[in-house]
Parts: structure tokens; C-alpha cells; sequence
């Protein structure tokens, strides 16, 4: 059973767990797990995590994205992407109002940290159930506004017919921030409406698209693509080096002295290989608080062992 993370090229039409499935065959192990859910419609970086390297999803889950996307600004839809049904349309007149202008500032009202109302088939859940699942079912699902951060909402081209605005931008946002929402809320606040027809996600915190594999070169063998839980974590925490003798300490559930390190959560606890077939290991990740160290997630040598 193979452990570490797999960065996957997801293509349009699949769920994020079409794309689980098929790598679960493709490593031989049911112990397969994602972080960050893509729409059917959506591409891009799809982070997995196989084996005992899926304890660390919880921590990418959080991480800030960049996605690439084009907005229709003339119509609105139920869902606030190209897959729902139209509900308004813009007149010719109201479309050709809104100038270069005009979208610069709605733009720039929807960058930095904003109240961002999430579309209502979305999959937050309101008292047990998906917020999708209770539109279908013919309720009205007003969700509760979030704050979130658009730290760049950068326009890469503008195409214009006269029953509407297509606009292309690279967005660097925070976790939780939907979208289809901004295509939505700009749509809004121009008078005309809007709302999603493409969208790709190139990276998930130091993550790249670049690097990720296609599932057809994932079905051929693509293993070796995975990296290991010591590098991801390395890449996302502090990483404070253990020796044999205090990764044992950790694996028991010991605290650790630790009196020169800062205080600091997650802290990436890695014991160092030899190279070769005693590659660099993960032992946990740590607390540090006052001088001492406590586990919060471990990862038992056996796992790894048996993993490899």
C-alpha cells in the first residue's frame, strides 16, 4: 500500500469522487482520501492523500487557492455557474452600460476581505443536510454570509457581444470562498447579472497543477508520483528534526523538552534517513507550547513500514 500525496489533474465531468475511485484502483488500497472538493465542471488540482499520509488532509483543507475562471456577466442562473437554469437575463442597453470602468469597480469592491453570501447548491450542510440536496428537493436555501479573502482578483481578458460580458481572471482567494459566488455578486452589482462557465484550480498552497498527474498516466503508474508524508509536511510546517530516541518518546505518547524551540502548532517532528531505502520520516506532528512538545497527530513507524 502506497502512502504520500497525490497531486491529480482532474478533468471536467467527474466528481472529486469519480476521481478517488479511480486512484483507489490505480494504488491498489481503499485508503484514499481528498482535500478540497471540485465541482463536476470544474478542473484542476485535486490534492489526495493515500495511506497513512490522509491524517494529513485536515491540514490542506485550509490552505489559500488560486483558480483560473471565466464570468458571463448578462444572465443569472439558479446555481450561479452554466449548469443551472437561466432565471434573468440583462437587456442589450443595461449590458452595454457597464463600461471597462464600471468593472474595474465592481471588481475591486469584491477584492481584500469581503461578506461572501455561498450559492445555495453548495454542499454546506443546514441542520444535517447538504444545502444541494434540500434545493432539489424544491426548498428555498438561504445560507448565511462568511468572511473571506480575495487577495488577488486579476483580469486576464474581456470579450463583449451585445447580450453579454465574458470576463477571464486569475483569483488568489482563501479557503471556503465560492466562485461561482463572485460571478454571482458581480453580476449583482453591476445590474445585469452573472454567473460561471469555466473554472480551473491551478494551486492549492504551495501546490502546483504543474505538477500533478493526469488520470490516465495515474492508471499506467503513476505511483511514483506520491510524495511523502515527510515532504508534504516539510513543505507546510516548521520542521524540527528527531532523533531515534525521541521519536520513540513520541510514538508513546511522552512529551518532548524542547526548551529552545518557540511555541509553534503544527510543528512537522521528522526523524532523517539514510537515503535509499530509509527515506526521511514523519514521526508526528507536534505542539510546541512553553518548552515542551505534544503530539496531535502520529504516524506509527508500523503503518509506514507496512505501507512500503
Amino acid at each position: 500500500m502506497p502512502t504520500g500525496l497525490l497531486l491529480v489533474d482532474k478533468p471536467q465531468g467527474l466528481t472529486s469522487h469519480d476521481v478517488v475511485a479511480r486512484a483507489r484502483r490505480a494504488l491498489g488500497t481503499r485508503k484514499v482520501g481528498h482535500a478540497g472538493t471540485l465541482d463536476p465542471m470544474a478542473t484542476g488540482l485535486l490534492t489526495l492523500g493515500a495511506g497513512p499520509a490522509t491524517r494529513l488532509l485536515t491540514y490542506l483543507v485550509g490552505l489559500d487557492k488560486t483558480y483560473e475562471t471565466t464570468m458571463r456577466l448578462g444572465a443569472a442562473t439558479t446555481t450561479d455557474d452554466a449548469e443551472g437554469e437561466v432565471v434573468s437575463t440583462a437587456d442589450v442597453a443595461a449590458i452595454a452600460a457597464v463600461t471597462d470602468e464600471h468593472l474595474g469597480e465592481g471588481i475591486r469592491a469584491l477584492t481584500g476581505e469581503i461578506d461572501q453570501r455561498p450559492s445555495s447548491v453548495s454542499a454546506i450542510k443546514v441542520d444535517g443536510k447538504r444545502a444541494y440536496d434540500r434545493v432539489r428537493a424544491g426548498e428555498a436555501v438561504e445560507l448565511a454570509s462568511r468572511r473571506v479573502t480575495i487577495s488577488a482578483f486579476e483580469v486576464l481578458a474581456v470579450r463583449r457581444t451585445p447580450d453579454a460580458i465574458e470576463v477571464d481572471a486569475r483569483i488568489d482567494c482563501s479557503s471556503g470562498t465560492y466562485i461561482r459566488a463572485l460571478a454571482r455578486d458581480l453580476g449583482s452589482a453591476l445590474g445585469v447579472g452573472g454567473h460561471l462557465t469555466a473554472l480551473r484550480r491551478t494551486r492549492v498552497g504551495p501546490f502546483d497543477v504543474a505538477d500533478a498527474v493526469s488520470l490516465e498516466a495515474l492508471a499506467e503508474g503513476g505511483v511514483s508520483l506520491l510524495a511523502s508524508p515527510a515532504e508534504v509536511a516539510a513543505r507546510l510546517f516548521v520542521a524540527l528534526e528527531v532523533d531515534p530516541a525521541q521519536s520513540r518518546d513520541l510514538g508513546h505518547g511522552k512529551l518532548l523538552a524542547l526548551p529552545q524551540h518557540p511555541d509553534a502548532e503544527p510543528v512537522a517532528a521528522i526523524e532523517r534517513g539514510t537515503g535509499g531505502e530509509h527515506p526521511d520520516r514523519l514521526v508526528a506532528l507536534i505542539s510546541v507550547r512553553q518548552g515542551r512538545g505534544r503530539t496531535l497527530v502520529g504516524f506509527p513507524i508500523e503503518q509506514q513500514e507496512a505501507a512500503e
